[in-house]
């Protein structure tokens, strides 16, 4: 039995580090190296995590309960237990009932698959949500966006301002989670998250102004040797006040298809996606894109912010799951690489021998702008391979392509086969193609997967 001010001598600095969960106390020095989440699990030591995992859900699961029993010391004094967290989540936003939630809280969640390919461009209701924290509630007239240069002068602007004194531009663009079809490469070999399968993406006309233009206007020398990266930081903040933040390197930013998007599909952005200002980085995952846009800077350095420095990095396949993540031995994630799926018909569909065929459709993406050159579609294990039509962004060139790739077509079901697999995979512009398995590709936090996509059939006589 343990008083709090016991486990409160055993924070951050000392040599043995100790958090409480309920009623519970632990030594996780010793998990620390292997924790996900990189050192954020130190923010906690010497008090309790249950601030913490009220705002990060996903780790009430049996697994990970199972993982912090391991390093159970002791109990906590019943005086000391910290009193049930209020719901942080209480004023999230409704959410329409056919997305596929993968986590309540924060909210995740995929679109369906069946509808995914029905609109060139995603409907904002069925638009994939990737959420770290808990939405913020902005009033759009109250809002402001910062803009800092390397010196610490501001520029200061409301919405308004935004809109009014800048040209607009509307572009085409790609939303994916890094962790999109994560699902998949855990079907490999374990790895660590959200298990997203094969929809954490989605496609929406963005309006806004350009970020060289707000730059421009803040005094900032885009050419300037010095300047190396531009940070990004939103509304969203976790219970320390640190906002959810990323940064793309200035060559990035410097490009016309980078905006400060204020609609999305037409109409002001709604609350899940970034209301009333997200930036949009086309051709970069989406970890990139801030949503709740509150300031920006610009840097000789990358940003310091968690998400950029210790997560949404992929490891190599010699990093197992339990090693220490040395995170500073892999750059971030910017550009993604080539990405196809098959979004109908769905796993383990029953088809009749006699319809002769199946309908298929789906999509295909690269990042950094690469158009699709070629879908390819085959039923026999790789042998043999059909290219597909597809549906493009007619206002967009193959090396400028930051809208996605849409195909449809039909295959022949093979004769005397009880079942078989639908195998999709893709090309871009530089003609970079998928591995044909994740091999290679594994990674011990499951991002960036893009093997083959596979679809079993059952097929009925």
């Amino acid at each position: 039995m343990y008083k709090q001010e016991e486990v409160k001598k055993h924070g951050k600095d000392a040599e043995r580090i100790w958090v409480t969960y309920k009623d519970g106390v632990y030594d996780v020095t010793d998990f620390i190296p292997m924790h996900p989440g990189g050192d954020k699990i130190l923010l906690a030591a010497g008090a309790a995590v249950d601030p913490f995992w009220a705002l990060y859900s996903q780790h009430k699961t049996e697994e990970v309960l199972e993982i912090l029993e391991g390093y159970r010391i002791g109990r906590l004094d019943v005086k000391d237990v910290p009193k049930a967290e209020p719901d942080a989540f209480s004023n999230d936003p409704e959410r329409h009932p056919a997305l596929l939630v993968r986590n309540a809280k924060p909210f995740n969640a995929e679109s369906p698959p069946s509808l995914l390919t029905d609109h060139f461009y995603t409907p904002n209701e069925l638009f994939f949500v990737r959420n770290h924290l808990p939405v913020p509630d902005i009033k759009t007239e109250d809002h402001r966006l910062t803009v800092e240069t390397l010196n610490g002068k501001t520029l200061d602007l409301s919405v308004d301002e935004l809109k009014k004194k800048y040209k607009s531009y509307t572009i085409g663009s790609v939303i994916q989670c890094a962790g999109n079809r994560r699902a998949d490469m855990n079907q490999y070999k374990k790895v660590q998250g959200l298990m997203w399968e094969g929809t954490a993406i989605s496609n929406a006309e963005w309006t806004g102004v350009r970020l060289r233009d707000l730059l421009a206007d803040a005094g900032i020398d885009i050419f300037d040797d010095k300047i190396k990266h531009v940070h990004f930081e939103g509304s969203d903040v976790d219970p320390t006040g640190t906002p959810y933040g990323a940064s793309i390197p200035i060559e990035k930013a410097r490009g016309n298809e980078v905006i400060v998007a204020y609609h999305m599909n037409g109409v002001d952005i709604p609350r899940d996606h970034g209301a009333p200002l997200r930036v949009i980085v086309p051709g970069n995952v989406g970890a990139r894109q801030v949503k709740w846009l509150r300031k920006i800077i610009v840097s000789e350095k990358e940003s310091d912010s968690h998400w950029q420095q210790k997560d949404y990095r992929a490891f190599s396949p010699a990093v197992n799951m339990g090693d220490e993540l040395k995170w500073d031995t892999v750059p971030s994630i910017q550009e993604y690489p080539v990405q196809c799926a098959i979004c109908t018909p769905s796993p383990n569909t029953k088809v009749d021998r006699d319809d002769g065929t199946v309908d298929i459709s789906g999509y295909a993406w690269s990042g950094g702008g690469r158009g699709i050159i070629r879908i390819e579609i085959s039923v026999d294990g790789g042998e043999t391979w059909s290219s597909c039509e597809m549906e493009q962004e007619e206002k967009q060139d193959l090396e400028h392509m930051y809208a996605w790739t849409l195909f449809r077509t039909e295959v022949k079901i093979p004769p005397g086969v009880k079942e078989f697999n639908i195998i999709a995979k893709a090309v871009d512009r530089s003609y970079n193609t998928q591995p044909e398995t994740a091999s290679g590709i594994w990674n011990v936090r499951g991002l960036i997967h893009n093997a083959w996509h596979r679809i079993p059939i059952i097929v009925k006589d």
